[in-house]
């Protein structure tokens, strides 16, 4: 796959990257961080940009873990649900089959019912 060369500018720092990703996508990373970056550092003045780095990418770090737990959490689920699925359907072909069963066992005892 062919590679992007993308600039974004972080903290007044401009940085190139070379991405699979969109362009666009990656600029919008990019304004994601520098907005952290900078909530960081006006929240405190003695704070060095590589610090507010650091933060940042432990903050993004912790976020895509959390993400990345709820969807195997979500994951499990869903292949409960597929197996309580499967088994119901198995569950009611079973009293399909029986229910036909006793209907034609109903059937030929009426059938064979003494006429009066």
């Amino acid at each position: 796959m062919e590679k992007n060369r993308v600039c974004i500018t972080v903290c007044g720092v401009d940085h190139v990257i070379l991405s699979e990703k969109p362009a666009e996508y990656m600029q919008q990373l990019g304004a994601a961080l520098h907005e952290q970056m900078q909530g960081l550092l006006r929240a405190n003045g003695r704070m060095s940009v590589t610090q507010a780095a650091v933060l940042s990418a432990l903050s993004f770090m912790d976020a895509a873990k959390e993400a990345e737990t709820t969807a195997e959490n979500l994951r499990s689920r869903i292949q409960d649900y597929l197996e309580d699925a499967a088994r119901m359907k198995k569950e009611a072909e079973l009293a399909r089959h029986e229910a036909e069963r006793l209907h034609r066992e109903l059937a030929e005892l009426k059938r064979r019912k003494p006429q009066n």
